[in-house]
């Protein structure tokens, strides 16, 4: 598991995000009471990193019209709240381009830097209707490289390494039981709650961090990327 320090990528809009909720009506749904929610198999991985009290625990899809929505909830809620967000793939086997933009993504993480890869999934998500196909894909990695001052390599994951880190994900969300994107919890180390309603992310928020007495910790404020192989043995259905 790797663990970076996480930086806002997008300042305007993570502010945006955050008037948003705070000024969204609630909805009659809240969240799901703790430890209940979608039937999952097993939940023991939801946990916040080491030496955390509460995180965001979270399963995206870089061609899920609903996940491109949460992002820059998500992401204005960590740095509100300055909690780590555990953030995994689970590219759904029958979207024609997400495994290819989350391998891309992992391989801005470790070849540049971390901060740089949650500006590329957030361009993704951004432009996600304009992005039809593979070529669609390729086409917009390249101008967002080129734009960027960078050179698109000719080869992104040679070796299979990405690969390797999106499907262990996607192994670790089939383990856990996922049935559609985005799966978000709020998660301490003792219980976790899924948010199925945006609207009440920092509700939940509120009031986890109240039961545990706070937020302190040293991986506050940070992203957690798992190290992940390239097989889809389930067809995961939005």
């Amino acid at each position: 598991m790797r663990l970076t320090l996480m930086k806002p990528a997008f300042p305007r809009v993570l502010l945006a995000a955050t008037a948003l909720l705070l000024t969204l009506p609630a909805a009659a749904q809240l969240a799901v009471p703790a430890g209940q929610g979608d039937t999952f198999k097993d939940t023991s991985p939801i946990k916040p990193p080491a030496g955390a009290k509460v995180a965001i625990y979270e399963f995206e899809d870089l061609e899920c019209p609903a996940c491109s929505h949460a992002f820059p909830l998500v992401h204005a809620a960590v740095e509100h709240y300055k909690i780590p967000l555990v953030r995994h793939d689970f590219p759904l086997r029958g979207h024609i381009w997400s495994l290819d933009a989350a391998i891309t993504a992992r391989y801005i993480q470790d070849k540049i830097s971390p901060a740089a890869a949650e500006e590329f999934r957030g361009a993704v998500f951004a432009n996600q209707s304009s992005i039809q196909s593979k070529e669609d894909l390729q086409t917009f990695t390249q101008k967002y490289f080129q734009t960027h001052g960078r050179t698109m390599p000719f080869v992104v994951d040679p070796t299979g390494q990405f690969a390797k880190e999106v499907n262990d994900d996607y192994e670790l969300g089939l383990r856990i039981g996922l049935i559609h994107t985005p799966t978000i919890f709020v998660a301490t180390q003792k219980q976790w709650i899924q948010v199925v309603d945006m609207n009440q992310l920092y509700q939940t928020l509120d009031s986890v961090i109240a039961q545990v007495g706070g937020v302190a910790s040293t991986s506050s404020g940070k992203t957690t990327a798992a190290n992940s192989k390239l097989r889809h043995p389930a067809t995961p259905q939005k």
